[in-house]
């Protein structure tokens, strides 16, 4: 479970980043997938944040996190 006390979207965008690198996780997937990292209160908090900023459910990681850069391959 990741414990994020205080939610907002920076914070929420670099949980989902790390979940990514971690393997746990692919920009693919469905936002609403993310619920299974979280406890029922915490995404309760998420899911009002996420409707706040405009993100639906049904979209995908990658609309959350954005496009990544890279440095150098």
């Amino acid at each position: 479970m990741i414990a994020i006390e205080r939610y907002c979207i920076t914070d929420l965008r670099d949980e989902v980043r790390n979940l990514i690198a971690r393997g746990l996780l692919e920009r693919q997937h469905r936002i609403y997938e993310l619920k299974r990292f979280f406890s029922d209160r915490q995404w309760l908090q998420i899911e009002h944040l996420l409707d706040d900023q405009d993100y639906l459910l049904r979209g995908h990681i990658i609309d959350l996190v954005g496009k990544e850069s890279w440095e150098n391959d």
